[in-house]
Parts: structure tokens; C-alpha cells; sequence
């Protein structure tokens, strides 16, 4: 009994060394900032905050914001009445007489001061209004959508991240099992007990397993690169940390996509710009109603004993009507027609596009964590008390050198699948909840 004992307690502490070593990349990602190779200390990064930096510092996102800003000066623009014209002339300059002397107002010259006002007709001020306002509710929507489009980015380069960190993790604790059974073996072998082969095929283990860590470790910091340009924060690209843990594998009840794809941002500004196309088809046709100037002119020209043909002060008006004599902007309404159609045709691919994208998301999302409570719940489970086993009787004996090896890939290729299935369910996680969150924002 006192052996039994001894052993199942010793077999315990494998397996715990196993899942808490070679297993738990969490336990080690929530740790305190470590310090990197140059002594600068780990910039840990949570998601709430990564989210913050990309709605300050991601460059798409300034871009967009800079879209709605000059969208808004459209505004400004379309609403702007025409400004009048004034004109001021001389006329009636008789070089052979001469301008008379005198003040500048008894000089024998026709003095004109004239002023113009075009005056717009049809309604064309109030249609260019609704073209310019619909874009500028269209810009916003798209700042929306570029914000779900670079949340989608950034959350699975996070989790790109945090997958790198646990690899890193995974491979230490692998190589530290090798390099510590290699030592143990070594032993043995001085003893006389295995045999100078079997330490030739753990060295090999070793080194593999130093290579691994070594891809794991430029694999992180590509992941950290690209994070870091979609926050913005390429300084800190180098000692980025994921800080927080891997989102649970629940049963999420998605419901009925139809709703979401009618109010995700894309279908939305596609709709607005169709309705903007409306309002500039409308615009076009309203330039066939003719608009008018009209004109108020003074004039001087001063009677004089020299200049018996002067009027002295007089006033004038008058009405100018453009004719349409050789063009009728067919042209502009052909071209507004086209974009009219070309707005709805976009209108049917984005919202087709985006009932694809909703489809393929859910459908992602329900077989990651499906494959992933698989994980949790068995194959994890047995491959490390596999595992386990194998390292405890291969130390006191009980088995050959290829067995170990044998439950070392088993054990690492599915602690690797492990990872790399919470990494795809975290990615079509966060997709979903960006095409929902962003659904039901409405400024």
C-alpha cells in the first residue's frame, strides 16, 4: 500500500508537471510583465485597451474620420447661394475731344456701376443639400464600418499574439521536459542502463525541440508587429504582451442573420448612397429649368456745352434667361441614370457580400467551438495523462525510448492543435461580435 501510494503521488506530480508546464500557456500569459532580452520590460496590453488605441491611432480609422470632415464641408459647400456679380466701367471715350477737365464726376466719360444676381430655379440648392448631406451620412457609416473592419484585424492579430505567446510557452516547457529526461537518461547511461543510441535520439529531441522554440519565438514577434501597426504603437512592437486569457467556448445562439445584415454598416451606407443617387438623378433633371439673372446698372455720363449727348444720371434692368438652343444636358441626366442603377447594383453585392460573410462567420464560430470543447474535454485530458504515464515508467524503466517519443509528438501536436483551435475560435468569435456590435450602432 505504502508503494502504491508512492507511485500514484509520483505519478501525480508528472501529470501536474505536464499540464501545468507543457499545458497551461494561460497560467503563464496572466503572469506579471516579465523582462525581455535588452532589459526593457514588457508592455502588457489587455483587449479593452488595444481597442482604445485603435480608435485613437489606427490610420484607416484617421482616414475615415477625415472622409466624414470633408464630407461635412460638402455641406457647406452645396448650400451655397450664388454670389452676385459687380461691374464697374468707363465708356464713351472720345480720344479727339478729350475727357473734359474738372472733377472726376463732370468728365465728359459714360460712368457704369452694374450689379448681377443669378437666381437658381427648380429647387437645385435643396437636391444638392440632400446629395451632399445623404454622402456625409454615408461617410459616418463608413467611419463605423472601417472601425468593425480594423476591430476584426486587430482582435485577431491579438489573438495571433496570444497564440505565439503560448506557443513560446508550450515549446519552454517541452525542451525543459527534454533537456531534464535527457540529463536523467544521461545518468542511466552512466550507469549502464540504456544504451548510447537512446541518448543519441534525445539529444536529436532536444535540439528539435529548441528549434521549435526558436520558430515559436520569431512567430511571436511578427504577431506583435502586426498588432502594433494597427494600434499604432510600432515603438512598443518589440515588448507587446497579450495580457488577456482566451475567450470561453459557449453556445452562442446567433438567431436569425437577416436583421444583422440589414443594419451592419456596409448595407447601410450602400443604402444611403442610393438614396443619394436618387436625390443627384433628380439634380440633373432640375437643370433643364432654366434659372435667371437679374441686373440693376447706374450710369453717369455728364451733358456738357462739349457733350450735348450726355443723359446725366440714368438706371437700368434687366433679365438674362439662358436658351437651350444646342444642349439640353442630356448628358448629365444619362450619367446620373447610370449611377443611379450602378448605386443599386452596389446596394444588392454589399448585402449579398455581407449575408455570406454573416453565414461563413456563424458557421466558423459553431465548428471552432465545437472542435474546441472536444479539446477541452477529452483530447487534452488524454493526452496529457498519456503523457504523463509515459515519462513516469520511462524513468523507472517500465518502458523503451520510442514509447516516450512517441507520447512527447502525441502530447505536443495536440497541445499545439489545442492552441491553434482556441485561436480560430476566438477569430470567428470576435468577427461575429464585431458584425453585431457595429449593427447596433446607429450614429
Amino acid at each position: 500500500m505504502i508503494l502504491e501510494d508512492g507511485l500514484l503521488k509520483t505519478l501525480s506530480g508528472f501529470i501536474v508537471a505536464i499540464v501545468l508546464g507543457a499545458g497551461s500557456v494561460q497560467a503563464q500569459l496572466m503572469a506579471p510583465a516579465s523582462v525581455t532580452g535588452a532589459g526593457e520590460a514588457l508592455r502588457t496590453l489587455s483587449l479593452v485597451e488595444a481597442d482604445r488605441l485603435l480608435i485613437e491611432n489606427n490610420r484607416d480609422v484617421k482616414a475615415a474620420r477625415r472622409a466624414l470632415e470633408a464630407s461635412g464641408a460638402d455641406v457647406i459647400i452645396a448650400g451655397a447661394r450664388p454670389n452676385p456679380v459687380l461691374t464697374v466701367g468707363v465708356g464713351s471715350i472720345n480720344p479727339a475731344a478729350g475727357i473734359g477737365s474738372g472733377t472726376l464726376r463732370d468728365r465728359t466719360v459714360d460712368s457704369a456701376v452694374r450689379i448681377d444676381q443669378p437666381i437658381e430655379r427648380g429647387g437645385k440648392r435643396d437636391l444638392r443639400i440632400q446629395v451632399a448631406s445623404s454622402l456625409r451620412e454615408a461617410s459616418g457609416v463608413d467611419v463605423i464600418e472601417v472601425v468593425r473592419q480594423q476591430r476584426v484585424q486587430m482582435r485577431a492579430a491579438y489573438f495571433d499574439l496570444l497564440l505565439a505567446q503560448g506557443r513560446v510557452s508550450l515549446m519552454e516547457s517541452l525542451l525543459e521536459l527534454a533537456e531534464r529526461t535527457l540529463q536523467a537518461a544521461q545518468t542511466r547511461h552512466r550507469a549502464g542502463d540504456i544504451a548510447e543510441a537512446d541518448i543519441a535520439r534525445l539529444e536529436v529531441d532536444a535540439l528539435r525541440s529548441r528549434n521549435d522554440l526558436s520558430l515559436a519565438q520569431s512567430d511571436r514577434s511578427r504577431s506583435r508587429i502586426a498588432l502594433a501597426s494597427l494600434i499604432g504603437r510600432e515603438s512598443d512592437a518589440a515588448r507587446l504582451q497579450a495580457s488577456d486569457s482566451w475567450p470561453e467556448s459557449t453556445s452562442l445562439d446567433t438567431g436569425s442573420i437577416d436583421p444583422i445584415v440589414e443594419r451592419r454598416a456596409d448595407v447601410r451606407a450602400a443604402r444611403v448612397r442610393v438614396e443619394a443617387a436618387r436625390s443627384a438623378r433628380e439634380l440633373a433633371r432640375r437643370l433643364r429649368t432654366r434659372d435667371v439673372s437679374v441686373g440693376a446698372v447706374y450710369d453717369h455720363y455728364p451733358a456738357s456745352p462739349a457733350n450735348a449727348t450726355g443723359t446725366g444720371n440714368s438706371f437700368g434692368f434687366s433679365v438674362s434667361v439662358p436658351i437651350f438652343a444646342w444642349y439640353g444636358y442630356e448628358g448629365e441626366v444619362a450619367r446620373a441614370e447610370s449611377d443611379l442603377d450602378a448605386a443599386h447594383e452596389a446596394l444588392d453585392r454589399t448585402r449579398a457580400l455581407a449575408l455570406t460573410d454573416m453565414e461563413r462567420t456563424r458557421t466558423e464560430l459553431q465548428s471552432a467551438a465545437e472542435r474546441l470543447r472536444r479539446f477541452d474535454q477529452r483530447l487534452l485530458v488524454e493526452a496529457r495523462r498519456s503523457a504523463g504515464y509515459a515519462e513516469f515508467a520511462f524513468r523507472n524503466g517500465a518502458i523503451g525510448l520510442i514509447d516516450l517519443l512517441d507520447a512527447r509528438r502525441v502530447l505536443r501536436a495536440t497541445e499545439g492543435d489545442a492552441l491553434q483551435a482556441r485561436a480560430e475560435h476566438a477569430r470567428a468569435l470576435v468577427t461575429w461580435r464585431a458584425s453585431v456590435e457595429a449593427a447596433s450602432t446607429t450614429d
